[in-house]
C-alpha cells in the first residue's frame, strides 16, 4: 500500500443551538473529511430533527 494515501477521517458533527437550548437529546451527524484539504474543524448546516429546523452543526471529534 502506498504511504500517506488515507487522508480522509471519520469526524462527528453536534448541533450547537441544540447544546445551548435545554432540550434533551442531542443532534449528531457522523461525516468524512479530507484532512489535507481542510485542517480546520467542519461546519456545516444540517436539519435537527428534533427543533425541526436547520441548525449549524460543528465538528466535536
Amino acid at each position: 500500500m502506498a504511504k500517506g494515501k488515507f487522508n480522509r477521517v471519520q469526524v462527528i458533527l453536534e448541533c450547537t443551538e441544540h447544546k445551548t437550548s435545554g432540550m434533551p437529546g442531542t443532534s449528531r451527524y457522523v461525516t468524512t473529511k479530507n484532512k489535507k484539504n481542510t485542517p480546520e474543524r467542519l461546519e456545516l448546516k444540517k436539519y435537527n430533527r428534533i427543533m425541526k429546523k436547520m441548525t449549524v452543526h460543528k465538528e466535536i471529534k
